[in-house]
């Protein structure tokens, strides 16, 4: 009796485990994006060439970032497809975001497909190339790419060995390939000639070439030169090195810094620039846990109006302990301690509307207007986002 009932147990949990909360069977559901781990790999510098008009479209499996594997025969009755190489991060592919998802909603009911491809290994990029961004090519964060823009249509990684990639060549972010219902190369090269929204781009060239190859007519102009960030392959990664080696070697300082100061500081009188401070402490564990991120966004948006000012909260006579910890972190920023003891000071100088517990973080404008606030320890991707959506900034040229 009681093996009975062991055994009814295990047959109820083994049919209900294979049930989502849908009741729908795992086997049907989509891999689950979290199941596939980016690892982008260096990779050996090639002679890249651009897919000839022509050409048969080369195939691919490639992971899409609502979890499923995607291949060509996935799209085997589209009456044309479109593969688009595109990106997170480069200013010009965001500029077209929205006309993709144009096109798609136009040209769908006609029969078109659009499959996006992040050609970009993540080993490629270098912090500063992410000044027009909240996200970078990595695959984990071109998820909430997607969500956030309202992609209508798969986004596929290929940044581990950027294979697919290279079978098609794209110079540059955006790269539109356009294949006829035979699979056929038809058109190559840019969406428009007007990159930033609202200059009256509409994906012209893009659609003509759609308009065409549905039509059973040849596209007008098959080529065309296309503009925006160049691809960054896997043999980049040299460069990213390169850079991270002259910025550890650049020199950390402090200096003292008094209330008088700190009040000056917060003005942000002295800069035409997005002044980002953080208020931390070596004693303190959530703050010396995060401060190399602010390092990193110094790097990220050091092209921009934008300037990352620390300020240690030590006690005055802990200079050689903060600058320790400063030369750790590669801090060559504008570092500073507070010189004096009381620390309430410092608190009514950095921002009244503090209560004192750290780590503080504080965006002023010029003139000291706040943009954002944020005591304890920060989400950089919220950080970022504020940053990059701001005025003085943004995500186009």
């Amino acid at each position: 009796m009681k093996a009975n009932f062991y055994l009814l147990t295990l047959l109820a949990f083994a049919f209900f485990a294979c049930k989502n909360i849908d009741n729908q069977p795992i086997a049907e559901q989509p891999i689950a994006a979290a199941q596939f781990v980016a690892n982008p790999q260096p990779v050996a510098e090639v002679a890249v060439k651009t897919l000839e008009i022509g050409s048969p479209a080369p195939d691919f499996k490639l992971p899409g970032v609502d979890g499923k594997w995607y291949s060509l025969a996935d799209f085997k009755d589209a009456k044309a497809l479109v593969v688009l190489f595109t990106c997170n991060h480069c200013p010009t592919a965001q500029a077209y975001e929205e006309r993709v998802v144009a096109v798609v909603n136009d040209y769908k009911p006609k029969g078109v497909e659009l499959v996006a491809i992040s050609p970009n290994s993540p080993l490629g990029v270098l912090y500063d190339e992410l000044g027009y961004t909240d996200l970078n090519d990595d695959y984990a964060e071109m998820i909430p790419r997607a969500k956030n823009q309202g992609f209508n249509f798969p986004y596929l990684y290929d940044g581990d060995d950027e294979q697919v990639s290279l079978k098609y060549g794209p110079v540059a972010t955006p790269h539109a390939f356009v294949f006829d219902a035979n699979r056929k190369l038809v058109y190559a090269g840019r969406l428009d000639t007007k990159e930033k929204p609202g200059s009256g781009g509409n994906a012209d060239d893009l659609r003509a070439a759609l308009d065409a190859t549905l039509a059973g007519q040849p596209v007008a102009t098959p080529t065309t030169k296309t503009f925006g960030c160049s691809t960054k392959w896997g043999w980049k990664h040299g460069d990213k090195d390169k850079a991270t080696k002259e910025w550890n070697a650049k020199p950390v300082t402090i200096s003292k810094l008094d209330t008088k100061g700190v009040q000056q500081l917060m003005k942000n009188e002295d800069s035409k620039k997005l002044r980002l401070v953080n208020v931390w402490a070596t004693w303190c564990g959530p703050c010396v846990r995060e401060y190399p991120e602010f390092v990193i966004l110094h790097q990220v948006f050091s092209r921009r109006d934008f300037e990352f000012v620390s300020i240690s909260a030590d006690k005055p006579d802990q200079e050689e302990k903060a600058l320790k910890f400063l030369n750790e972190s590669h801090s060559a920023v504008a570092n500073n301690l507070f010189s004096e003891d009381d620390k309430y000071a410092l608190i009514e100088a950095v921002d009244k509307e503090w209560n004192g517990a750290l780590p503080y973080t504080i965006l002023v404008e010029p003139g000291g207007k706040v943009v954002w606030r944020h005591q304890g320890s920060v989400d950089f991707y919220e950080l970022k986002k504020v940053i990059v959506e701001h005025g003085m900034i943004g995500r186009y040229f």
